[in-house]
């Protein structure tokens, strides 16, 4: 999946992530993600992905589900994660 993010800079940041199996773009549209912005620019599938989601991985019935860790509305694009 392609993500263009507001990370408080002012300008849109693309990142790719291969979660296409575990959700759907439109349930994330609007959605706070958590994503690490200070990674080198790479390389996927011909386009630049400039940072990486996180996300948890957990067993439920048997079944392993991948969760991205998403945070409350209020905190806004850009902020420090301590």
């Amino acid at each position: 999946m392609k993500f263009t993010l507001d990370d408080g800079s002012g300008k849109d940041r693309i990142i790719l992530s291969g979660i296409k199996n575990f959700y759907n773009a439109e349930e994330l549209v609007g959605k706070t993600l958590l994503a690490i912005t200070n990674l080198p620019p790479r390389q996927m599938m011909g386009l630049e992905s400039c940072g990486m989601l996180l996300s948890a991985v957990c067993e439920y019935e048997g079944e392993e589900l991948l969760n991205l860790i998403m945070l409350d509305s209020k905190i806004p694009a850009g902020a420090k994660i301590y």
